[in-house]
């Protein structure tokens, strides 16, 4: 009985998956818009690709595929059968290469389809909002072609896209953390106001505290581990340049003028940017060539010496789990799940990520004359976001992925290896900068335009 009924189940989400309109909302959806649904399917579409690229980086994959008969070059073999499948490809940096390369170009292929179209009633938002299951076979199209790429160049090519790629996704995450933090410090202070229950002030009061002291903290280890006395002479730069910035941004947003333009602007926002500015900061010196100026966080903990190998010596595998990998993951996470599901009120952060303000319609499912609950389509009059800007921003992500994946390390197909680089460094420090000039413009903005709307 319990298997009938299971079976039930899945051929009620199988509709979902194949429906040529939009999604259904069968047992396996829940009621809600149907873009949201369709931004949340997308990025699940991305985080199934990020989870494969995860398991394939593994440390001891190869080995174990190594150990299944007939299958890998090299590996354990049987009579009569060849060994055809090169699982040097299959995993490392290689599988996680091909793989986000795949997604890549599967959001841009929708980014280019899905350009121009304004409303439900475009015949392209059919493809956009529903056929699941064969765009799922398409990205597993393009996956499969991309593990039978040649090596060549291919590495050392994809390598800048990422590092462009994800240049631009770090902004992108930076204005998300900016909008959210803007939305959170003015949804608790307005039910501080209305409730006259002061716990929504203590509340904020503790999380930019906490921020704060995180921050600082951060600081402190940085100069304590990953500068020396008489050298990394650019690690010192980055540091103070950077806390510098984050005590001008925390001065800048009290000030008397910045409050009387932006009454909900606080040191809520400016203690979580600072946050994240220490966080960018710790990612980039972590792909310092000089071992003296960036130890790993292994060799802090276990009090182990980290040796950069030789350059006649065989480079030992890349290790995904880094801290700053991990912190990169949790943080990617939450701004895609934010992107997916973000209504935000904020004008001009919705015309900078092509949405339309959030008029909180829908969330109640339609039943339709075959009795089957449907999702609201809340887009006939106009869709509530960019479908073209979603899917470049998810191919963005990609890269992303990609680069984090790989601890922003150059890949060197003369020794198969994986050496960080200089240009990683940069990259992310300018983000940073840049990421702190914008957030710092949302302040000053009002002031220096005050006819313009920037609520």
């Amino acid at each position: 009985m319990g298997a009938c009924l299971a079976l039930c189940s899945l051929a009620s989400c199988a509709s979902c998956l194949c429906g040529s309109a939009p999604c259904l909302l069968c047992g396996c959806c829940p009621s809600s818009n149907n873009s949201t649904i369709t931004r949340l399917v997308f990025s699940f579409f991305l985080l199934l690709g990020t989870m494969v690229s995860v398991i394939m980086i593994l440390p001891g994959m190869e080995t174990q595929l190594r150990k299944i008969p007939g299958f890998c070059q090299g590996g354990t073999a049987i009579p009569g059968i060849e060994n055809k499948v090169n699982c040097d490809v299959i995993v490392g940096y290689k599988s996680v290469y091909r793989m986000c390369f795949a997604m890549t170009c599967f959001f841009f292929l929708f980014s280019a389809i899905m350009i121009g179209v304004r409303s439900s009633k475009d015949p392209r938002a059919a493809f956009q909002n529903g056929f699941w299951f064969f765009k799922f076979l398409i990205l597993i199209g393009i996956t499969v072609g991309a593990f039978f790429i040649p090596d060549g160049t291919f590495h050392t090519v994809w390598f800048y896209f990422g590092v462009v790629g994800s240049f631009i996704f770090i902004l992108i995450q930076l204005i998300l953390l900016i909008d959210f933090a803007h939305t959170w410090n003015k949804v608790w202070v307005e039910n501080a106001e209305n409730s006259n229950n002061k716990c929504w002030f203590a509340g904020l009061l503790s999380f930019t505290f906490l921020h704060y002291a995180l921050a600082i903290t951060a600081v402190v280890l940085f100069y304590v581990y990953y500068t020396q006395p008489d050298g990394c002479t650019e690690h010192k730069v980055f540091i103070s340049l950077n806390l510098i910035f984050c005590i001008i941004i925390s001065i800048v947003s009290i000030l008397p003028k910045i409050q009387e333009a932006q009454p909900h602007s606080g040191l809520l926002q400016a203690s979580l940017i600072s946050l994240y500015t220490m966080y960018v900061t710790w990612s980039a010196m972590t792909n310092n060539p000089d071992r003296n100026c960036n130890p790993s966080l292994l060799s802090l903990v276990s009090n182990v010496s980290t040796i950069a190998p030789s350059g006649d010596s065989t480079p030992g595998p890349v290790q995904w789990w880094d801290a700053q990998g991990i912190v990169g993951l949790v943080i990617f996470l939450f701004c895609t799940l934010y992107a997916s599901i973000r209504s935000s009120s904020n004008t001009q952060v919705n015309k900078l990520m092509q949405t339309e303000e959030g008029t909180g319609s829908g969330g109640e499912g339609v039943v339709g004359e075959d009795g089957i609950r449907r999702a609201v389509d809340n887009e006939e009059e106009g869709v509530t976001y960019n479908y073209s800007f979603f899917h470049f921003h998810l191919c963005l992500a990609s890269l992303y992925i990609m680069m984090t994946l790989t601890n922003w390390y150059q890949p060197d197909t003369t020794t198969q290896a994986m050496q960080s680089s200089m240009p990683a460094v940069w990259v992310k420090m300018s983000s940073s900068w840049l990421g702190l000039g914008l957030y710092l413009w949302t302040l000053i903005a009002p002031l220096i335009f005050p006819d313009r709307d920037f609520s």
